[in-house]
């Protein structure tokens, strides 16, 4: 809880819960009119009692103050506090279908998809096949961390606390806050040059801020503004497409479907890698924008929506990045556009350029349209950073934000010119650490507690030795023994481990997962003996001692 010091006079605050609901008891209605009215000490700026610490600052007055206009506005202004039961009552689970479909399609995804011809040097059908594959099977992995949104009705990192410990979670925060941000450099290089494309005028620099700037504003305004944007934004993402495709259609069909050389089973697992990395990576995303939807509905029909948002999008956006970058070698305007694989903006202008000044229309609402997969990381960042430390969790989240663009802008000016590099690099990270983090939670979840019952949130949520929440010895010697196993099967530019030298291609997220589960298994398994002991140990005692 969050208080700042009020002014001299009692304040009447009036709430604005999100989302509206007519579906609110009238137990919980009367509560919330009971606390209307505050004492001078407690001001409640936001609809679930998370208000900032006491602050008797200048700062720390004028935090406050731009914390309840934003409340009156009707945005939210909640941290991380967990959402409590009755107001999980939004029954638009159709969201999660738009959201996680409009922040995957669009030219970040397509961008994702031709690293397989242009990194790896892929034919089209080899392609296909990986993206096929690894699209069908890791969507799941996001699309079930969704269901952790509406049923506990927290952020992603602090749900987390319930497999790591209040203080081993302290670790993937750290290391979420990092990926993402990584992330959110490359979507905005990708962004950036695709506006800049649109006139000599503009340059990727100037594009990268325009972008950095409305992924800002969408992230201030919430996650209600948040549901409302990707509701909207796939529009002229999938009209901008579909010209692509009429345009360039007949010399795609003309591309060979094999490469010149024959792709080895080492750099079909590599781009398999790649591409799982940027899938799996909004994991630790889907829980965040759930935290308001109906606790009653079926795990499986969250879990169903969200499935195919991911599905839907990834797989012909996928597909039509690698076949419009495998064309880029035969098709001579294409390849200029490209520049050796460094400009995905370029290379989509090139294939619009036939259609005059409707394709610069398509392309300015392709760049405008990045936000939809910068705006859900950038919101993940603030939540992720927020649960590092109580320190940082009172800050308002309007403020990480501005700390996280003012970070991001100059990293994707210097990162754009080697964006290749930069994205493969980064996704390699974000797919390393990602894998043990989800075979821990899922491990987790499945093996000891069953149920989303069995997670006593409300009471163990910020409470470090609650019985409810594990010790963190457990996970954190799970991601220490396939952390070890990662670094001798990954293959990189800057570092092959031994196992991968032997022709494997990059192994390392797939021996991190299983590798996690085993070790997590067993580690938990002997905390949990050692639990049940002790309790046998004092019950033994009181009896003797009754």
């Amino acid at each position: 809880m969050l208080v700042f010091e009020n002014d001299s006079s009692t304040l009447e605050i009036e709430k604005y819960p999100y989302p509206p609901s007519s579906n609110v008891s009238s137990r919980s209605r009367e509560s919330r009119e009971s606390r209307e009215k505050l004492p001078t000490e407690d001001v409640l700026i936001t609809e679930v009692d998370n208000v900032a610490h006491e602050a008797k600052t200048k700062v720390g007055r004028l935090l406050r103050r731009v914390t309840l206009q934003l409340a009156r506005w009707g945005l939210e202004v909640n941290g991380i506090t967990p959402i409590p039961e009755w107001q999980r009552t939004d029954r638009r689970l159709y969201q999660f279908f738009f959201v996680w479909f409009s922040a995957n399609a669009n030219i970040l995804t397509l961008s994702a998809g031709s690293v397989g011809p242009a990194y790896y040097s892929l034919g089209v059908l080899d392609s296909f096949y990986v993206i096929l594959f690894v699209d069908i099977f890791i969507c799941a992995f996001p699309a079930f961390f969704a269901t952790f949104g509406p049923k506990l009705g927290t952020r992603s990192m602090v749900q987390s606390r319930f497999s790591w410990g209040y203080y081993g979670a302290i670790v993937p925060s750290v290391l979420n806050v990092l990926s993402m941000q990584g992330y959110l450099v490359v979507n905005t290089i990708v962004g950036g040059q695709t506006l800049a494309e649109v006139s000599s005028s503009l340059n990727a620099t100037l594009g990268i801020v325009i972008i950095a700037l409305i992924s800002l504003v969408i992230t201030f305004c919430g996650c209600k503004v948040l549901h409302w944007y990707e509701l909207l934004i796939w529009i002229p993402n999938v009209v901008a497409f579909v010209v692509m495709l009429i345009v360039g259609g007949s010399r795609l069909a003309s591309v060979p479907l094999t490469a010149s050389q024959p792709a080895t089973a080492a750099t079909l697992m590599s781009f398999g890698a790649s591409l799982a990395a940027t899938v799996i990576s909004w994991s630790t995303l889907t829980p965040d924008y759930g935290v308001y939807h109906d606790h009653k509905a079926p795990a499986w029909r969250m879990f169903l929506y969200a499935y195919l948002g991911f599905l839907v999008a990834s797989i012909p956006t996928h597909m039509l990045g690698a076949a419009f970058a495998a064309a880029a070698v035969s098709v001579p305007e294409w390849g200029s556009g490209f520049e050796d694989g460094n400009n995905v903006g370029g290379l989509v202008a090139a294939v619009l350029a036939p259609t005059g000044r409707f394709g610069k229309f398509l392309l300015v609402m392709l760049s405008l349209t990045a936000p939809s997969a910068c705006a859900p990381t950038m919101y993940t960042v603030c939540t992720s950073f927020m649960t590092v430390h109580r320190a940082f969790a009172r800050l308002p989240r309007f403020v990480v934000a501005l700390l996280s663009t003012a970070v991001l802008i100059p990293l994707a000016i210097i990162g754009a010119s080697r964006f290749y590099d930069t994205f493969v690099d980064i996704l390699a990270l974000i797919g390393y650490w990602l894998a043990p983090f989800c075979a821990i939670v899922v491990t987790e979840h499945f093996v000891f507690r069953r149920t989303y019952a069995a997670y006593d949130v409300l009471a163990a949520w910020d409470t470090p030795r609650h019985p409810n929440l594990p010790r963190p010895y457990p996970a954190l010697c799970a991601l220490a023994v396939s952390t070890v196993f990662i670094v001798l099967s990954m293959q990189q530019q800057w570092f092959t481990g031994p196992i991968a030298q032997r022709g494997t291609g990059d192994l390392g997220m797939l021996l991190g997962f299983a590798v996690s589960v085993v070790v997590y298994t067993g580690a938990r398994w002997v905390g949990v003996s050692e639990t049940t002991v002790s309790l046998r140990n004092v019950l033994s005692r009181l009896r003797r001692t009754l």
